[in-house]
C-alpha cells in the first residue's frame, strides 16, 4: 500500500539541484542535506536535467530559469507533454522579473525565488510545497490560473521583505538593515507611512528598535548606499532603472522604500 508523501515523515524528500557548480549548487545541497534533505546535483544543462527528472523522478526539482539547450519554461513545458508532472519545480531567477516568473507559473512551476537567498528559507518553501509543517513559519497559499497551474506565495511578509533587500544588497549585519526592512514592512501594512516619512514613519521605526528618527533616516541612507555601491548591477536596474540609467543619482530613503513596497505588493497581491 502506498503511502501519501504528506503523512510520511520517515521518508527523505528528494531534491535535484540543476547545477553543480561550487558556488552556488555544491553549497545549496549542501545546506538542504544537512536540513535532512536527499540531493543530487547535475549540469545547469536543460537537456540533461529533462533527461534526470524522467530517470531520477525527484520529489522537487530547483532550476534556473535559463539554461542551455533548454530553459526552464521549456523544460516544463517537454514534460507535461508527455505527462510527467510528478515532480515540483521552483525556479530560480538572478533578477525579479515579473514577464519570467509568469511564464514559469504557467508552465508549471510552483514557486519562484530570485538569487541570492538563503538556503534554510528555500528548504522551508520545499517542505511547504510537499505538505509538512514548517515551525515558525506559515504555510505557503496556493491558487489555480486558468490552466490549472499553481502559483505559489508566501504570506509570511518578513520573509518576503528580508528577502528582496537580501536580493538587493544590503548587507544583515547594518543597523540600516533592520530598520529598512521595518520600514517597507510598515509600508505594506500602512500605506499613509509613506505620506509621512519624516514624521510618522522614521519615529515608528525608532520606538521599535529604541533609537531617535534621526539615526533612523542615516541608517536608511547609509544601508541604500551601499546597496548601491556593492550590489549587483542588474538587479538594481531592474528595480531602479530609471535612476540608473539617467545619471540621477542615488533613490531617496522614500523612493526606494516605495519602489520595494509596490514591487512586493505587485508579486504578492495578498499584501496590497
Amino acid at each position: 500500500m502506498s503511502t501519501d508523501k504528506s503523512t510520511d515523515k520517515s521518508k527523505k524528500i528528494k531534491v535535484l539541484i540543476g547545477d553543480d557548480s561550487e558556488e552556488y549548487g555544491v553549497k545549496c545541497a549542501a545546506a538542504l542535506r544537512e536540513a535532512g534533505f536527499f540531493c543530487i546535483m547535475r549540469p545547469k544543462d536543460g537537456s540533461v536535467i529533462l533527461e534526470a527528472v524522467r530517470d531520477e523522478v525527484p520529489d522537487v526539482a530547483v532550476i534556473d530559469m535559463w539554461m542551455p539547450e533548454l530553459d526552464a519554461v521549456e523544460l516544463m513545458r517537454k514534460l507535461r507533454k508527455t505527462g510527467q508532472a510528478s515532480t515540483i519545480f521552483i525556479v530560480v531567477t538572478p533578477c525579479d522579473s515579473e514577464f519570467a516568473i509568469r511564464q514559469a507559473m504557467q508552465e508549471g512551476a510552483r514557486y519562484c525565488m530570485v538569487k541570492p537567498f538563503d538556503y534554510s528559507v528555500l528548504g522551508d518553501r520545499i517542505k511547504e510545497l510537499m505538505g509538512y509543517e514548517v515551525a515558525g513559519a506559515q504555510s505557503v497559499s496556493v491558487s489555480h490560473t486558468q490552466n490549472n497551474s499553481v502559483v505559489a506565495s508566501s504570506p509570511d511578509i518578513e520573509i518576503v521583505v528580508t528577502e528582496m533587500i537580501h536580493m538587493l544588497g544590503v548587507p544583515a549585519h547594518i543597523k540600516g538593515y533592520h530598520y529598512l526592512r521595518a520600514a517597507i514592512i510598515y509600508s505594506i501594512k500602512d500605506p499613509q507611512m509613506l505620506e509621512s516619512v519624516t514624521k510618522i514613519m522614521y519615529p515608528t521605526v525608532a520606538k521599535d528598535f529604541g533609537t531617535t528618527p534621526s539615526r533612523v533616516e542615516r541608517a536608511i541612507r547609509h544601508a541604500i548606499e551601499i546597496a548601491w555601491d556593492r550590489g549587483d548591477v542588474e538587479t538594481l536596474n531592474s528595480f531602479f532603472g530609471y535612476t540608473v540609467n539617467t545619471g540621477k543619482g542615488k533613490p531617496t530613503n522614500s523612493e526606494f522604500i516605495a519602489l520595494v513596497t509596490d514591487r512586493i505588493k505587485l508579486r504578492y497581491r495578498q499584501f496590497a
